[in-house]
């Protein structure tokens, strides 16, 4: 159609934690409009065509495009036509393979901007899964940080240490932080982060529940030491930012920031479209201890 692309896909990527809360249909009701990917079919509950991580090559109706290798926020699918305005050219320097990344890449980049650290703050991440991972690898980079990734699979040690960021297992953690983001998804991982806060420390929270009940500990040194709880959430631009950026700059902002090859720590080995409904349990398990699942088209 008008001012439409084709686009052959080559990658997509399983969003672990989201994608297994609308497979297992534990969306709440309170959520199905905001839980829409941009470009989802059907309604929630299940069945839906969700997913929002897919690399491919424009074919044809590009222009500009043409050719080109681009990100867009669309499900798992062999080939798509989308606005050429919602696809995401690929800098030179970043891989389609690893592209896949963009949009966990973009709720980190976001939850950085809501967490607002600074140089030289000290700070915990809870949760060595993709996003806790990129967003302790965004902090990292900011001069005299310092930073440690909190899980509690020993295993994660090696990624934190290929990401140039310190590793701690529950219990072994420095407290008194600046800033703690919470990104497990678990209630012992927020017991966690709230224990990790300094005096007026922020406690950014970016797990996501579903409609799991969680219960927080805000009774002990939660009140005395007057930490700030606080949601994070990609579907606004951070309000720090939000008068100057658009959700399509935020994006390619996203794409840029995957030039580094150490990302490349993040993926598993890719399976083919054709495996996935049989492989899909096994993905989605949380005991699979697969990081970001891409789909090879």
């Amino acid at each position: 159609g008008t001012g439409e692309v084709r686009v052959k896909t080559l990658y997509t990527a399983i969003s672990r934690g989201t994608e297994s809360l609308v497979f297992a249909g534990r969306v709440p009701a309170s959520e199905f409009e905001r839980m829409r990917a941009p470009f989802m079919a059907g309604d929630f509950p299940f069945p839906v065509k969700y997913g929002y991580a897919a690399v491919g090559r424009v074919e044809n109706g590009g222009g500009a495009l043409q050719g080109k290798d681009i990100f867009a926020l669309f499900p798992h699918q062999t080939a798509f036509n989308i606005p050429a305005s919602a696809a995401v050219a690929l800098p030179e320097d970043v891989p389609p393979l690893r592209a896949v990344l963009a949009a966990n890449m973009e709720t980190a980049l976001n939850g950085v901007w809501d967490a607002a650290p600074g140089p030289a703050d000290r700070i915990a991440v809870i949760g060595a899964g993709v996003v806790g991972s990129l967003v302790a690898y965004l902090c990292g980079r900011i001069p005299g940080t310092e930073v440690t990734l909190v899980d509690i699979n020993p295993d994660r040690a090696k990624l934190a240490d290929t990401l140039g960021i310190d590793f701690a297992e529950p219990g072994q953690a420095k407290g008194d932080c600046d800033i703690v983001v919470h990104a497990s998804g678990s209630p012992d991982g927020l017991r966690t982060a709230l224990e990790l806060g300094g005096d007026e420390a922020t406690v950014l929270e970016m797990s996501w529940y579903g409609d799991t009940a969680v219960t927080a500990m805000l009774g002990g040194a939660f009140h005395s030491r007057r930490l700030r709880l606080v949601s994070s959430q990609v579907g606004r631009v951070a309000p720090s930012h939000r008068p100057r950026w658009t959700y399509a700059r935020r994006l390619a902002a996203a794409v840029a920031l995957l030039s580094d090859p150490r990302l490349d720590a993040l993926l598993a080995p890719g399976v083919t479209f054709g495996e996935l409904p049989d492989r899909l349990p096994h993905i989605l398990d949380a005991g699979s201890g697969i990081l970001c699942q891409p789909v090879v088209y």
